[in-house]
């Protein structure tokens, strides 16, 4: 049958050899009357134009749309795309230390991209560039988010980080700082700088683009 090959093709070969399609087969795991798993898997990649970062921005609502694509089979595909982010960070977490807007972006992107509303995120450091702790600060709406200084400060010192990197995501794939991201990041360098604390960076992160304050002179 056509929903096996490439369960076949995962034992003869490797998992690298199938296709997109052919990955989410095995997720979906059979067909239903009318369409194969490997049919339904087609049409998911048909909804997301095959961009599978699109694809990790659908939730279980969205994916339960497609005629055939169940409660299960959706938790399932939602499951594997987190896992997908989860590799991310895990992996960029075993720097040593975070040296260049390339390396926060690396920890930071798996977190924020995938979302539809603008989220605030905040890496701890110690004087050594290490990373202490990563968090989320608060949520908004699809165009803007408010990030409470005090909240972020009163952290740092909580967790001992002498230094800080903060983020946000631009669902709209803009990734030009707004005069209110300008204003905010000042205020937050200003108010860290008060306690001995230093403000390393901002980065926007907009899809697979991102924007640094720091490396644009911004700071």
């Amino acid at each position: 049958m056509e929903d096996e090959r490439p369960r076949e093709k995962v034992l003869n070969k490797t998992v690298a050899a199938l296709s997109d399609a052919e990955l989410l087969t095995i997720l979906i795991s059979s067909g239903t009357k009318d369409k194969s798993a490997l049919d339904l898997a087609r049409e998911i990649l048909a909804l997301v134009n095959n961009n599978l970062q699109e694809l990790g921005r659908l939730g279980v609502v969205e994916l339960q749309k497609i005629k055939g694509i169940g409660e299960a089979r959706a938790v399932t595909i939602a499951a594997a795309m987190e896992l997908g982010r989860r590799r991310q960070i895990g992996e960029a977490l075993q720097r040593t230390a975070i040296v260049s807007s390339a390396d926060s972006v690396q920890i930071i992107r798996p977190l924020l991209q995938d979302l539809n509303h603008e989220v605030f995120c905040v890496l701890y450091l110690n004087q050594s560039n290490r990373m202490l702790r990563h968090e989320l600060i608060s949520s908004g709406g699809m165009t803007a988010t408010v990030a409470d200084t005090r909240m972020i400060l009163k952290n740092a010192l909580l967790y001992n980080a002498n230094q800080l990197i903060v983020a946000h995501n631009h669902p709209s794939g803009n990734r030009q700082p707004s005069d209110a991201d300008k204003k905010m990041t000042d205020k937050l360098k200003d108010a860290a700088a008060l306690m001995d604390i230093k403000l390393v960076d901002h980065i926007i992160i907009a899809g697979n683009d991102f924007f640094s304050m720091a490396d644009e002179g911004l700071m």
